[in-house]
């Protein structure tokens, strides 16, 4: 085991599991928590100046699998930092580069990301139009994560053309940007909020990347497969809590982990399903009580219920739909 992947368990079962009901009805991720994954150089996790000891791939989504076993909410804000970095660090604006990437290694400069309401199937939801010196930014972007949490934002609009304009901007409301707060029934204390974007100027300096949609798409199945450690880590904590054996988590993992690029989505369905699964199971395995405010049953089943949806794609819906109906 990797220094960083000991390293991360320790944080899961130490701080972060003990605090998770308490953070499940707080209205933030405690600055502690997050605090302590930037001194623990877990923010650079996809930094090519990353310090940590990482040998491969699948180590990283173990660390991803442990945080979420540990607090989900806390694992949830802190996974979507990772795109600004990889985005910054393969970014051909040099500018840009020198003055961030540094910072978002080190975590003194956190992200957050707003894709889905200019990658999602049909009309874009916010649209980028070409502007003297940049683009204007226009529309809205219903989920946001890490509000009043992270400085900077990772956003993409799409123009006519479907053309996605990916930019670092500042997480900070003025004139041409409001928020107003969603509530969920899990992760709450991620302080997720929809975005509302008028006429925003966004100067060529800011701008990360322009990509065609379909370039995007050839690669965003990466991003779910990641993701769905995310669920890994719920299946494997209710896992432990319910005394069930973990040969099934462990075959889930692995398909996932080795999942050809059009295998992704039902690997991704089956881990989804399954922490819905073992959730459930632990529920009726601590009985009554787990209907009880912080109790870890009714948590962690309404987190498998939010992971069903969270980062979902028509392959994957498709595919869980199957399973659940079959």
């Amino acid at each position: 085991m990797s220094k960083a992947l000991a390293t991360a368990r320790r944080i899961a079962d130490e701080v972060l599991f003990p605090t998770a009901a308490a953070v499940d009805v707080a209205d933030r991720v405690p600055p502690g928590h997050l605090d302590l994954l930037a001194e623990q150089s877990f923010y650079g996790l996809a930094s090519p100046q990353s310090t940590l000891d990482v040998p491969d791939y699948q180590t990283v989504q173990r660390i991803v699998e442990t945080f979420a076993g540990g607090c989900l909410t806390t694992a949830f804000v802190w996974v979507q930092h990772h795109g600004a970095v990889m985005a910054v660090a393969e970014s051909r604006n040099e500018t840009l580069r020198t003055a961030y990437l540094a910072d978002l290694t080190t975590g003194a400069v956190r992200a957050g990301l707003a894709a889905g309401a200019a990658t999602r199937p049909g009309p874009p939801l916010l649209r980028a139009t070409p502007a003297d010196g940049g683009w204007i930014f226009d529309g809205t972007a219903p989920w946001v994560t890490g509000w009043g949490m992270v400085d900077v934002l990772h956003i993409a609009a799409r123009d006519d053309n479907d053309l996605l304009v990916w930019a670092l901007l500042d997480a900070a409301e003025n004139a041409a940007i409001t928020t107003t707060p969603v509530e969920l029934i899990a992760v709450q204390a991620s302080r997720t909020v929809t975005m509302k974007v008028e006429q925003l100027f966004v100067p060529n300096e800011k701008v990360t990347s322009t990509v065609s949609l379909a370039k995007h798409l050839e690669g965003d199945l990466e991003s779910v497969r990641f993701t769905g450690s995310l669920a890994l880590g719920v299946a494997g904590r209710a896992a432990r809590l319910a005394d069930i054996d973990h040969a099934e988590l462990d075959a889930a993992r692995d398909v996932l982990h080795h999942a050809s690029h059009s295998e992704v989505p039902q690997a991704r369905a089956a881990v989804a399903e399954l922490a819905l699964r073992t959730a459930a199971a632990l529920v009726v395995h601590d009985g009554s009580r787990a209907m009880l405010p912080r109790e870890h049953g009714q948590r962690l089943l309404r987190e498998a219920g939010f992971l069903l949806v969270f980062g979902s794609r028509p392959e994957i819906k498709t595919a869980l739909l199957d399973r659940l109906t079959s």
